[in-house]
Order: structure tokens, then C-alpha cells, then sequence
């Protein structure tokens, strides 16, 4: 810190590292939920067995965070169906996570 500073102690404890950890954390939280809904549209297209566990938990983390998706686009193709229906969802999710990430990086 400049001993000339109009700030005082402010200088010394405000240097951007909380801005750049919670836009980490909010970038890194759209992250996580788009990859969940991109991983249970490739379980689901791919086949994947609905009796296993590991698929089971990721089609209830996909189906919590596209709650307010669900059946927006009504295909006559399932697979269509299921890759929009979590698509748009894990497309927002990485829109604003990392929008807002870059805005808090900014403050």
C-alpha cells in the first residue's frame, strides 16, 4: 500500500481476491449443472440401462435442475425431445453462469 493513499487500510484488504472466488464459484456452479444435463442427454441417446444407479442419480440431478423445462418442446422423437428439453436448460446454465461470472470479475 502507497503511504500516500486517499484509502487508508482499504488497499491492503481489498484486492480483488473475493470478486475472482465468487465468480469462480458461480462460473464453476454453471459448469457442474450443464454438465450434468449435457451427460444425462448423452446417457439417454446413447441407452444407457435405467436400472443403474450411477444413471438413475444423474437423471434426478438432469430432471431437478430442467424442472422448469420440461416438455417446453413436445417432438414425436424422444431422443429430439429429450436433447431440447435439456439442452436449453444446460445452454442457460452456461450463458449465465459465466454472464455473471464476468460481471462480478469486473467489480
Amino acid at each position: 500500500m502507497p503511504a500516500n493513499s486517499p484509502y487508508g487500510a482499504y488497499d491492503r484488504n481489498h484486492s480483488g481476491a473475493g470478486a475472482h472466488r465468487t465468480a469462480l464459484v458461480l462460473h464453476t456452479i454453471g459448469d457442474v449443472a450443464a454438465g450434468f444435463l449435457g451427460l444425462w442427454i448423452l446417457l439417454y441417446l446413447l441407452e444407457a440401462n435405467q436400472g443403474n444407479v450411477f444413471v438413475d442419480f444423474v437423471h434426478g440431478v438432469a430432471d431437478l435442475l430442467a424442472w422448469w423445462s420440461q416438455d417446453i418442446f413436445t417432438m414425436e422423437s424422444e431422443g429430439v425431445r429429450v436433447f431440447l428439453n435439456y439442452g436449453l436448460p444446460a445452454a442457460l446454465y452456461l450463458l449465465i453462469g459465466h454472464g455473471v461470472a464476468a460481471r462480478v470479475r469486473r467489480v
